[in-house]
């Protein structure tokens, strides 16, 4: 029981499936202690009819009776507990496909990150990257894809898992139930990376969620508070130093920063970096450090990712730049 009591810990937390924060989540945990319960009863029952053959009854079983014993206790008995279970777990099913809401959002799985697009009604489409953000009590539907190989998005807390197959689109529908910051994570082999595909989703109340969208469609605003004291006075020339040389060394090609003209569609959307927590889909913590890391030494931090490293560049240019996209908020 002692050497059990750490397995306890992965019962809660960001990325538990038996600490619910969803619609789904709460049927898959209820549909996770019905099975347990009856396993262990089953479990139970087999070792007190083991017990008392082996220890309390001493005279041999007539033809007869072990014939109804194995009838009853060995087939019809374990038939009727798995068809009560089947029963139950197919009648959650309609429920947890139910249709979305009218926020969609797709979600397509590349190697090795999370491209998030938001498509409010009525709305111009709103992209982001490796987060996702959902107002609480609402149903929304997300459409995941895939351009390269299968993928599978899992979020325990809120949901189940999903494959996200090349050629296909699948739908999942998440339902939160509480606020907070919940741990998702690619749950199928894509590569050398694989495990370093996490990703964020933070629930939100609807209010505060439709305000980060409407920020979210806006153009990147720098945010001299982000740099560090020595990078932010004056405010305007770091900034200008930093766009400017990420626009230089090519960066606007496969990145999109809007208000910019980097104008990129094959990496991440880089619009409102500093507002997300972490770099490359949850690898490093989002810092002025992590990101010169990550601008100068990206396939040592992820194996196979076809964005390619900047260690030729001075270091000066390289803090300039990790600076700028500190700075977008």
């Amino acid at each position: 029981m002692l050497l059990a009591l750490p397995v306890l810990g992965g019962c809660s937390g960001v990325q538990s499936a038996l600490d619910p924060a969803g619609f789904e989540a709460n049927a898959v945990a209820r549909l996770f202690w019905v099975m347990l319960g009856a396993a262990a009863l089953l479990w139970v029952a087999v070792l007190g009819l083991a017990r008392y053959a082996s220890r309390q009854r001493q005279q041999p079983w007539r033809h007869h009776s072990a014939g109804r014993l194995i009838l009853w206790c060995g087939a019809i008995g374990p038939t009727l507990l798995l068809c009560a279970l089947l029963t139950y777990s197919l009648l959650l099913m309609p429920a947890l496909r139910a249709s979305g809401g009218p926020l969609q959002i797709d979600v397509q799985g590349e190697q090795f990150w999370w491209r998030v697009r938001y498509q409010p009604p009525g709305g111009a489409p709103v992209e982001s990257a490796n987060e996702i953000r959902l107002p609480v009590g609402q149903r929304v539907e997300l459409r995941l894809s895939s351009p390269d190989v299968i993928h599978s998005f899992w979020v325990p807390a809120l949901a189940g898992k999903m494959d996200v197959i090349p050629g296909r689109t699948n739908r999942l529908v998440l339902e939160p139930t509480r606020t907070g910051r919940f741990r998702g994570a690619c749950a199928e082999f894509c590569g050398a990376s694989h495990a370093l595909m996490a990703f964020t989703v933070e629930v939100m109340e609807p209010e505060a969620f439709a305000a980060w969208l409407a920020h979210e469609a806006s153009p990147a605003e720098v945010s001299p508070a982000q740099a560090s004291p020595a990078q932010a006075s004056p405010a305007s020339a770091p900034a200008a130093e930093g766009q400017a040389l990420f626009l230089q060394n090519g960066c606007g090609a496969c990145h999109t920063v809007r208000g910019t003209a980097a104008a990129g569609r094959v990496g991440p959307d880089l619009t409102h970096l500093a507002s997300r927590p972490t770099l490359g889909a949850g690898t490093l913590e989002n810092t002025q450090a992590n990101r010169m890391r990550f601008i100068a030494h990206t396939r040592e931090i992820k194996p196979s990712a076809l964005m390619p490293g900047f260690a030729m560049l001075p270091e000066e240019d390289i803090a300039a730049i990790a600076a700028w996209l500190g700075m977008l908020r």
